[in-house]
């Protein structure tokens, strides 16, 4: 029989109707097989007395016919989650201790279909990095290893410990969030899906903020029909967020086919970069004949201000970072340092010097300079009018085609300490960041190995709100690729 923790959820939804095994035995494998795979530090808080008791309400609810959707599926919760009652500290030590007296409408909207919670998934401090280096709580270390090499991995950030969680097998779904690709490129990293959906369509209330016109939630796990699982749990109308979408949710993984007749993909040629890695370069090309397998016509299209998007990102998100940030002062919670005969400025400064990481730091003073007296009109406006231009881009884009197929990242993962330059380090976006942009549709799914034997992942960005279309092309492209590799 089949490991519990390596079914996939439709695997065990189907298995937990059949009363093939309870959902306290499912649940009970994962805190087993978490217990086992502490080494990886993907949580930083677990939650097994929370699970037990939501395994049971499952059975219980199971036995009366009155399941809810995700009935009994152990999942893991992102720390960027506020968790009523259990801690949430945003992978940062200034809020250590925080134990938030609300849920985020996201994870209240999966526990309230059933979902079990395993715990508190690791991440980069304030979902910023792109390798979990930069958490408070210690790196997380990805499962996989390259082919004749002992040395660890990153998994991919900020969403690392979700990443890592799913692709080891330790929780059978995860949460999210992507503000620049922090769900897809850790999906590319360590061999499993991850969609960002339409900006809005999940709402951020309870969700700590990084930067607010770009963070979305979104669904990680091991196939495109489980995340389109998760997916239509976590949409929906929120009153609570003021950019959440009143727009139906239709049911993903029931509108599933893979069939994309009549479907025009398109080919964004300034996304083929220069000195582009030839493994790479193979697998788009083989995933162009995946789709056009699967009834699609490929088309060439062109995104001028591609190349503008990194630095606009990088002038926004830390703007906004910065703005966002300015409530974790030691006053109202988290943490507060006290300099002996210091003032209210000195307890300020104390507290966050010490609270905030290196690389949080960073993007504070990048963003309070750019938002400055003198330089916001030189730096922020000009990157918003960037920002406009490459919405545009996509918006004429659609004209020709429904939607667009890129890689997710531009190598496969890289050891700790290969990419110690940050500008090194937010290269790894140049792939997911334009979609984030425009506050579009964007999944990656799992389609081959690297020379050294580790996932990578091509990318499928779709039209607002057409998260079904993005869904069926992963799940066309997960079909022909096949990938079985496991860490």
């Amino acid at each position: 029989m089949t490991a519990l923790t390596d079914l996939t959820i439709a695997g065990m939804k189907a298995g937990l109707a059949k009363r093939d095994f309870s959902a306290a035995e499912l649940t009970a494998a994962h805190l087993t097989a978490m217990a086992g795979a502490r080494g990886l530090n993907a949580f930083i808080v677990e939650t097994p007395e929370i699970a037990t008791a939501q395994a049971a309400a499952a059975d219980a609810a199971l036995a009366r016919g009155e399941a809810k959707p995700l009935a009994g599926i152990p999942i893991g919760i992102k720390d960027l989650f506020c968790t009523e009652g259990v801690q949430t500290t945003a992978g940062s030590k200034i809020l250590e201790g925080f134990i938030p007296q609300y849920e985020s409408t996201v994870s209240g909207k999966l526990l309230g279909d059933g979902a079990v919670m395993l715990g508190k998934l690791n991440m980069d401090e304030f979902a910023m990095g792109s390798s979990n280096e930069t958490s408070a709580y210690g790196k997380v270390i990805s499962p996989w290893k390259a082919q004749n090499s002992n040395r660890e991995l990153v998994p991919g950030g900020s969403s690392g410990g979700s990443a890592a969680a799913v692709a080891a097998r330790i929780a059978a779904g995860a949460t999210g969030t992507d503000t620049g690709g922090s769900i897809r490129q850790p999906a590319a990293f360590v061999g499993i899906s991850g969609i960002k959906p339409t900006y809005g369509r999940c709402s951020r209330w309870g969700v700590v903020a990084f930067a607010s016109s770009l963070d979305q939630a979104g669904p990680m796990a091991r196939t495109v029909e489980d995340c389109a699982l998760l997916l239509t749990s976590m949409c929906g109308y929120d009153a609570k967020d003021s950019t959440s979408l009143n727009v139906p949710v239709p049911d993903f993984a029931a509108g599933l086919t893979g069939d994309l007749r009549g479907k025009r993909v398109g080919v964004p040629k300034e996304y083929r970069l220069d000195g582009m890695d030839a493994t790479i370069a193979k697998l788009w090309d083989q995933g162009l004949e995946w789709l056009k397998a699967a009834g699609a016509t490929i088309v060439d299209v062109s995104l001028p201000h591609t190349k503008y998007a990194l630095p606009a990102y990088y002038i926004i998100a830390p703007a906004e970072a910065s703005s966002n940030l300015a409530r974790y002062d030691g006053v109202r919670y988290g943490l507060r340092v006290t300099p002996p005969g210091g003032n209210l400025a000195d307890m300020y400064s104390a507290t966050r010097a010490a609270g905030f990481g290196a690389e949080v730091k960073r993007r504070i003073m990048i963003g309070t300079y750019v938002l400055s007296a003198g330089y916001y009109d030189a730096y922020y406006t000009q990157a918003q009018r960037v920002r406009a231009l490459i919405a545009r881009d996509f918006e004429q884009a659609w004209a020709h085609c429904d939607l667009l197929l890129t890689p997710t990242a531009p190598s496969a993962a890289f050891a700790f300490g290969d990419k110690a330059d940050p500008l090194a380090m937010y290269l790894n976006d140049v792939f997911t960041v334009p979609s984030s942009l425009a506050g579009l549709p964007a999944m990656s799914v799992p389609a081959g190995l690297s020379a050294d034997g580790l996932p990578l992942g091509l990318q499928i960005i779709g039209k607002p709100l057409d998260e079904a279309g993005v869904l069926d092309a992963g799940l066309a492209i997960e079909r022909a690729a096949a990938f079985t590799a496991r860490p």
